[in-house]
């Protein structure tokens, strides 16, 4: 029997409890006996077994081998991924939604865009010092600045608070993650322009699978791909609804007819028609539609305007598309 596919989870942090709850949202609940166990299962893949990994380390997990997929930031997975290494996106999972920036003291008044830091970089050089950049994430930073010209810096690596840095006098300014840039503000630090480095969100990343129910990776790419199907079906449902209402017609052709005449209305693919049936309901149709969200309230209103009533709105909980674009980025 082939090994199971190893599914690595944050351990802690802010991204732990949202990736069990949209695991359990997609049906694919995780069961962990307690908190002290780092291990776990998902009843509703029998292949597939869970470990709960420091945040930090699960992109180094994937690529020595230990773990075949995980669920990580983007940001730690640009970070720490190897440059010859082969792991991947398979999909954006739409929280931890953040953004790695550059930011300088308030009180710099003339630094206000990455080329002010490229000038002041020179500046700090020919005095023979270094414009002293404090992060947690040096490759991203090294990269952004040599990218947009500040060619004289040091980088300053830290596991702790960075936004106390510049006043602490161990670093000039910083490269660090924010949400809203609150922190940044209460320490009398900016963002400068140009300096957004990443916008960053929670994604599934994984090793690349050998394709092919006979290779080696057979059993395992059938788990991984189940997996991120239903994550990826259960997203896209996030963007529609389904709606319903009851017409009256002479025969469900013309009902659909109707429909078809109405673009808003139309659905992904046209509408679902079935009789209704009961005493009193000669000639009245059910007609339901999937509409992106965006156009729910004009199609309930095209529906009532063609003659639909009795309108019901309710959202799906998975969509799938004719093919599984995460399968091919596994692959």
């Amino acid at each position: 029997m082939s090994d199971p596919l190893r599914l690595a989870l944050p351990s802690s942090g802010a991204l732990y409890q949202s990736a069990l709850d949209l695991l359990s949202a997609c049906g694919l609940a995780v069961h962990r006996t307690n908190l002290r166990r780092y291990t776990a299962e998902i009843r509703a893949l029998p292949g597939v077994v869970v470990s709960f990994q420091r945040g930090s380390d699960i992109t180094a997990k994937i690529e020595e081998g230990s773990a075949d997929i995980g669920i990580v930031g983007k940001d730690r997975f640009l970070e720490s991924r190897r440059g010859d290494g082969d792991t991947r996106v398979v999909l954006e999972l739409g929280f931890g939604r953040s953004q790695l920036v550059m930011a300088a003291p308030d009180s710099w008044v003339d630094v206000t865009s990455v080329a002010d830091l490229a000038d002041l970089s020179v500046e700090f050089r020919d005095q023979g010092e270094d414009l002293r950049v404090a992060t947690k994430y040096p490759r991203l930073t090294e990269r952004h600045l040599l990218d947009h010209g500040v060619n004289y810096f040091s980088l300053v690596q830290s596991s702790g608070t960075l936004e106390a840095a510049p006043a602490m006098g161990f670093a000039d300014v910083v490269a660090d993650i924010t949400e809203s840039g609150t922190t940044l503000r209460e320490n009398h630090l900016k963002q400068i322009h140009g300096g957004s480095i990443i916008q960053s969100q929670a994604c599934l990343v994984s090793r690349r699978f050998v394709d092919g129910a006979d290779g080696p990776d057979g059993r395992q790419l059938a788990s991984a791909r189940a997996l991120a199907e239903m994550i990826e079906a259960h997203l896209a449902a996030k963007s529609y609804y389904s709606i319903t209402a009851n017409m009256h017609g002479e025969s469900a052709d013309e009902v659909g007819q109707y429909i078809l005449a109405h673009a808003e209305i139309s659905g992904l693919r046209g509408p679902s028609i079935s009789a209704v049936h009961a005493q009193d309901s000669s000639g009245w149709y059910a007609v339901t539609v999937i509409v992106e969200q965006e156009r729910l309230l004009s199609a309930v209103e095209q529906l009532r305007g063609i003659g639909g009533t009795s309108v019901t709105v309710s959202k799906p909980d998975y969509v799938f598309h004719s093919t599984c674009q995460a399968h091919e980025r596994l692959t």
